[in-house]
């Protein structure tokens, strides 16, 4: 597998919804393997229960792509939401225990569904469960790629969800959108479909003002943007706008172009791959990060924190900089050698997250320290750098 980069000039990223056709279709001409996230919204009835004719008309539609070339990976939420109805809760329920029993029981409905569906049209799919665990840990997380590509090598379609029957708050994605968007990098797609029940991204809330704008085309995630997702969404989903906000963002960091859509449509992942004006159009970074740094970006939740001054802190930022104890004024937390901490200005800021060298008793003996001072402050010298560049990545401006 390989890494694929969407190119695009300057001008037509400039361009307004006037040049979206053109801007779109080049875009998504090559697009081949593609993740689609469904929504509980989507995948339900007004029930609450699983929409039979939905999971007949998504595989029908799915089937006739594939024919035709594509490959997908389906990122699924429902397994909770198909649990509730069977074991009687007219409400979600309220705690962990409760909701990891509706998805055990849910689960098992969810992907007969799929397999029912697909089935009609020969299409083989297999189930992969995966929690925060499985793309936190460097290894977990190349066994499941090597898993992912396997099935896509068989021409199997791999339905993908979060394993709510096991998973706890430390080692949660914290919704199938995020989960969604780390697959990007995880499996090297094209492109992120996340599809919901509205046509796209609002400037406000359509189910609250039915005369809300939709943004057909979205530049940049930036902060004016993340104001505008509010606190939406659906009871049978644990995300809403924001999360599938979160989700596109991490998607274009990698380069991934990411559309937000209606699911409910007839057809609309076909029209999407054919670069027609559907749904919102999240733009792919042109400085996008490698593999290994998206995923240290996103994938590893960080065991510390390192405190850095503002000279540091820019060197890192502006000058693409290793991490030197000259520059950091103290650390936090209880992580070791090799482990994931986030780089923090004076202001509490996060400007970077990175692989330490030193664990963080080492840290604060050697902080402030010019590098030739490491070994009379520890007694040794390992590396002159805390995080080395190479296991740097930057998360904000400085």
């Amino acid at each position: 597998m390989h890494c694929k980069v969407f190119d695009m000039s300057k001008k037509q990223a400039r361009d307004g919804t006037s040049g979206q056709d053109g801007l779109r279709t080049s875009l998504l001409k090559d697009a081949s393997l593609v993740v689609v996230k469904l929504g509980s919204a989507v995948l339900t009835a007004a029930d609450g229960r699983l929409d039979v004719d939905f999971f007949s008309r998504f595989a029908g539609e799915i089937s006739q792509l594939i024919n035709r070339g594509y490959r997908f990976v389906v990122v699924t939420s429902g397994a909770v939401a198909a649990g509730r109805g069977v074991l009687g809760y007219q409400q979600p329920p309220a705690t962990i225990p409760e909701k990891q029993a509706c998805a055990a029981v849910g689960q098992v409905r969810l992907m007969w569904q799929y397999e029912q569906a697909f089935a009609r049209y020969r299409q083989v799919v297999g189930q992969v469960l995966l929690t925060g665990d499985d793309i936190y840990n460097r290894r977990r997380y190349l066994n499941a790629r090597n898993t992912i590509a396997t099935l896509l090598q068989q021409g199997v379609i791999p339905i993908v969800n979060e394993n709510d029957t096991v998973v706890v708050r430390e080692i949660k994605f914290g919704d199938n959108d995020n989960l969604a968007a780390l697959l990007t990098s995880m499996v090297e797609v094209d492109l992120l479909i996340m599809l919901t029940d509205i046509d796209g991204f609002y400037a406000e809330d359509p189910k609250v003002n039915p005369n809300a704008k939709l943004l057909s085309l979205v530049h940049e995630v930036d902060s004016n943007i993340e104001s505008l997702a509010g606190l939406t969404g659906s009871s049978l989903g644990s995300g809403g706008m924001i999360s599938k906000l979160q989700g596109a963002k991490k998607a274009v960091a990698y380069g991934i172009p990411t559309v937000i859509a209606n699911g409910r449509r007839s057809g609309v992942v076909g029209r999407i791959l054919a670069g027609e004006e559907e749904g919102t159009l999240f733009l792919p970074r042109e400085n996008r990060l490698t593999c290994r740094k998206h995923w240290l970006a996103y994938a590893v939740q960080p065991r510390g924190v390192l405190i850095l001054d503002r000279g540091a802190a820019r060197a890192i930022v502006k000058g693409g900089k290793s991490l030197l104890p000259s520059g950091i004024l103290g650390a936090e937390g209880s992580f070791g050698v090799g482990d994931p901490v986030s780089c923090r200005d004076e202001d509490g800021r996060e400007v970077a997250r990175g692989l330490s060298n030193y664990a963080a008793e080492e840290v604060n003996k050697i902080r402030g320290c010019h590098s030739w001072e490491i070994e009379a402050a520890l007694g040794y010298h390992s590396v002159d750098e805390v995080i080395h560049r190479d296991n740097l990545v930057v998360m904000a401006d400085a």
